[in-house]
Order: C-alpha cells, then structure tokens, then sequence
C-alpha cells in the first residue's frame, strides 16, 4: 500500500478522535489532507470534506445524544441559520484559484489554531456558561457565519461554533460540544448539496476516509467524558499552525 494513502488513513481518523473528543478543530485538517497527502484536487477536496466531516459529525451527534448532552432547541437557532450561509457560500469556492482557495484556508488555520490556544478549560468554561443566558440574534448570526464557512471551505467550524453556544446559547460546555456536532452535520449536508451541482468526486476515497473518521469519533466520543481534552487541544492547535504555515509556502510563491 501507498505511503502516502497510510498516512492519509492515519490522518483521518485523526480527524474524528478531534470531532468527538473536543467537538471540533479536526475537520481543518481534512482538505489539507485529501490534496496533499491523498492527491485530491483542492476545489473537489472541499466537497470531500463536507461529505466526511458531515458524515462523522452525524455520529457524533447521536452519541452526545445518547449520553444526553445535546440541546435541540438551541441546535434549530444555530442550524437555520447555518443552513443558509452553507447556501450561500458554496459559490465562493469556485471563485478562487486553487493557490488562493489553500491560502485562504490556511488564514482560517490560523485563526482556529488560536481559538484553540485560547480556549478555557471544561471546567472554566462550564462555570462560565451558567451566567450567559441565549442571546438568539447573536446565535442567529454566528450560526450564519460559521455556515458561511462550512460551505466555502468545506469545515465544520466546531471551534467557532462550541464558544458561541457557550456564549450566545447559554449552554454548558459539555452540551456545547454535542449540539456543535448536529450543527455541523446540518451545514455540511446544505454545503455540499451546493457543492454536488459543481461536479462529483472520488465516491469510493470519500468512503474509505469517512470510515476511519466515523471510528475516531466513536472513540472520541467515549473519551470525552473521561478524559481532560485540554492537552491534547493544544498539542493539535500547534499541529494545526505548522500545516498552516506549509500551506503558505507551499501556496504563495505560486500564487504572487
């Protein structure tokens, strides 16, 4: 087998251990993955991820939602709004040429990789969380923002969106982490319907990827409610950083 389909593999079920023990920051790595590690050209690596990181955060979801960590009502508000900016930014790939698309999307590394680096505690957040009451315009247009996101660069947006449940839903961050996951299943079905009306892409790598995602955030999932995921957080913000930083050089002087 291919080294570089190993390491691909390895990679994504990186990307759901992420998904399911900290409710994000794994989905920013899949495009980078699928072009440059699986060969995937980067305008058809977003539809990509849109369908795995869709597909594990479904599973994600309903593991939170079997442990009862998930809240339906505050889901609706954000995944409304979601489900439009997914809409309406999928056109915005296709604007850009494939340079611009990755160094765009390593801006966005960047600042996931600091949101991470910033990110309180479980235990300060969930502390936190008790005196924030639901803001619902703010949730509205963070929901839309994120959803934005989702469909121009085909990520979750866990990272954006677990601080603004915590912060405009008012919830605990434990409910936080299982609510982003159904947020996001919902804006990358509305993304990559947009996505699908540009062309389709390679069904049976999509599948393999999406596999191996799904059993990381089985036991993602299983170990966020035992483990302190702060260590491994930032371990993967540094992570996140160094990809972003390859991905200038690798991008810039191709595209200036």
């Amino acid at each position: 087998m291919d080294l570089y389909l190993v390491i691909g593999l390895i990679l994504s079920a990186a990307i759901g251990l992420s998904l399911g023990l900290i409710g994000g920051g794994g989905s920013i790595i899949t495009v980078p993955v699928l072009v440059y590690i699986l060969g995937v050209p980067a305008h058809e690596a977003v539809g990509m991820s849109l369908a795995v990181v869709g597909a594990t955060s479904m599973v994600g979801a309903f593991l939170h939602h079997r442990r009862g960590s998930l809240d339906m009502k505050t889901f609706l508000t954000f995944g409304a709004a979601g489900v439009v900016g997914a809409f309406l930014g999928t056109p915005l790939t296709h604007l850009f040429s494939p340079p611009a698309l990755l160094l765009t999307f390593a801006a966005l590394m960047i600042v996931i990789a600091v949101l991470m680096l910033r990110r309180k505690s479980n235990t300060e957040a969930k502390s936190e969380s008790t005196e924030q009451s639901a803001n619902v315009w703010k949730a509205l247009l963070a929901g839309f923002g994120v959803g934005v996101l989702t469909g121009f660069l085909g990520v979750g947006g866990g990272f954006l969106i677990v601080p603004a449940l915590v912060m405009f839903g008012g919830l605990a961050i434990k409910d936080a982490i299982g609510t982003s996951l159904l947020v996001i299943f919902l804006n990358c079905v509305a993304g990559l319907l947009g996505h699908l009306s540009y062309g389709g892409f390679n069904f049976r790598l999509t599948v393999l990827v999406t596999i191996l995602a799904v059993g990381g955030t089985i036991l993602g999932t299983a170990l966020s409610h035992r483990l302190a995921a702060q260590r491994l957080q930032k371990s993967f913000a540094f992570f996140v950083l160094a990809v972003a930083i390859f991905l200038f050089v690798k991008n810039y002087a191709v595209l200036f």
